[in-house]
């Protein structure tokens, strides 16, 4: 059962550590108090393909090691009190 924890462990600490680099790694989606004011919303090439992007991927990436952060989480608490 140790095996597993320690398996378990490093994994997560490799989520962990990816996760914080692809978050800081992100763009800024925010447009600012003026973007709340008009209420810019573009609809352009760009606008339709952003998934596709590098931006779209990393938020993707994100989403999916923030799933594994969360299950990580729950499965090491389950590990650890047994």
């Amino acid at each position: 059962m140790t095996v597993a924890k320690n398996i378990v462990i490093v994994i997560y600490v490799i989520v962990c550590i990816a996760l914080i680099i692809l978050a800081t790694a992100q763009a800024k989606d925010s447009q600012g108090a003026s973007g709340a004011i008009t209420g810019s919303t573009t609809n352009n090439f760009y606008e339709k393909n952003k998934g596709r992007t590098r931006d779209g991927a990393l938020k993707k990436a994100t989403g999916i090691l923030s799933v594994l952060f969360v299950a990580g989480t729950i499965g090491l608490s389950f590990l650890l009190l047994a």
